[in-house]
């Protein structure tokens, strides 16, 4: 594989959510073997429309850029006079390859422009599609057909696509995007960035066993559902810790856990965390539970593995494939509380221990070169 000039594309620190953390470690990953820079997606739009607007502009993450990639941060959803300094960052780093992170509708008139931009210039676009469409913006009709008629002219510069897994690979092809363009499979890295421990100390006889959900609290996460399954419990030194900032005026879960029967073994952080706050609550966690009624992919789940912890997750979308040689996974059939139940009394039998990660910077990003090569 040949070194490479690339410029990665996606969310910045500002409107901050996996997506962000997601495109700085990829930056810095493939930094290891190319020159890299990147322009980051500042304001996404008027923070009174945003899900987590309370905390836009707070720093939740010690995830920092490595000192030699060059970062413009940023372009504003309003585009003027971001766009035209973003524009001339572009020509400045001279790209060889321009892949753009692909989740929001928000910023596709700014992708518009910058695929145009290399097109110009007879640079290949890559799009990594995170998802076809956010759920909360597929609801919104306006927003729906907006981004159905815009992603047109996008998809008709880009090159090629990745995706994360065998099933949104299908997805891609069934929407027509791709056309018949080149679509990778390459892995999500692993989110190793809270430096989890190396062993996992023995728990003594007695102690209080914690199941851990993490992660924003939306309609298809399935919260509800874990707290039913927990709350069917009988084991007084059981604890459940929900972390999480509720999106899209998500309730319920909030109001099965004021309602459970075992609601004081139930602790509930209802914001987003920073990453050391994150740290301690994987650390206080003997398993992680994922009740998610559908996905393409899940931060949450990564971090549980980096830490080797067990995880139940559901047995859905690109879910099953992301967790592909991770020793410490339940699967569960989505919305089925009993069966969820069932499977947190399991993973509390398995012996304590820690789980290694099949996910690696170094494995993505050189599917990521060969992909280049191929493109250049």
């Amino acid at each position: 594989m040949s070194r490479r000039r690339v410029t990665v594309v996606g969310s910045g620190m500002t409107f901050f959510s996996g997506i962000s953390l997601y495109t700085c470690r990829l930056a810095n990953a493939l930094a290891d073997e190319n020159d890299v820079s990147v322009i980051l997606m500042r304001r996404l739009l008027p923070r009174r429309l945003y899900p987590g607007g309370s905390r836009v502009g707070e720093q939740l993450t010690t995830a920092t850029y490595r000192d030699e990639v060059p970062v413009f941060d940023g372009v504003d959803w309003f585009v003027l006079p971001s766009l035209v300094r973003a524009l001339r960052f572009l020509k400045q780093q001279r790209p060889e390859v321009l892949v753009l992170q692909w989740w929001t509708g928000a910023v596709l008139h700014s992708f518009l422009v910058l695929a145009l931009a290399a097109r110009l210039r007879r640079i290949p676009v890559v799009l990594e599609m995170h998802e076809v469409q956010d759920t909360g913006e597929a609801a919104i009709g306006w927003v729906r057909r907006y981004t159905e008629a815009l992603i047109r002219p996008l998809l008709a510069m880009t090159a090629a696509f990745v995706v994360h897994s065998r099933v949104d690979a299908e997805v891609v092809a069934e929407s027509g995007w791709s056309g018949r363009k080149p679509v990778r499979v390459i892995k999500h890295g692993p989110y190793d960035h809270l430096a989890p421990a190396v062993d996992a100390p023995p728990r003594e006889p007695g102690d209080d066993f914690t199941y851990l959900y993490f992660g924003t609290i939306r309609p298809y996460k399935g919260v509800e559902h874990l707290v039913d399954a927990f709350d069917s419990l009988d084991s007084a030194d059981a604890r459940l810790l929900v972390v999480g900032e509720t999106w899209e005026g998500h309730a319920l879960p909030a109001e099965r856990i004021a309602a459970a029967r075992h609601g004081d073994r139930i602790e509930f952080v209802n914001r987003y965390v920073h990453d050391d706050e994150a740290a301690g609550f994987f650390a206080r966690a003997d398993a992680v539970v994922l009740p998610y009624l559908r996905s393409s992919a899940s931060g949450p789940l990564h971090i549980a593995m980096s830490h080797g912890l067990p995880v139940v997750l559901s047995d859905v979308g690109g879910l099953t494939e992301a967790a592909e040689g991770y020793e410490g996974i339940r699967f569960v059939t989505p919305g089925d509380v009993p069966g969820i139940a069932e499977a947190l009394r399991e993973v509390r039998s398995w012996p304590v221990r820690r789980y290694p990660d099949p996910c690696s910077w170094e494995a993505t990003t050189r599917h990521f070169g060969e992909l280049f090569d191929e493109l250049l």
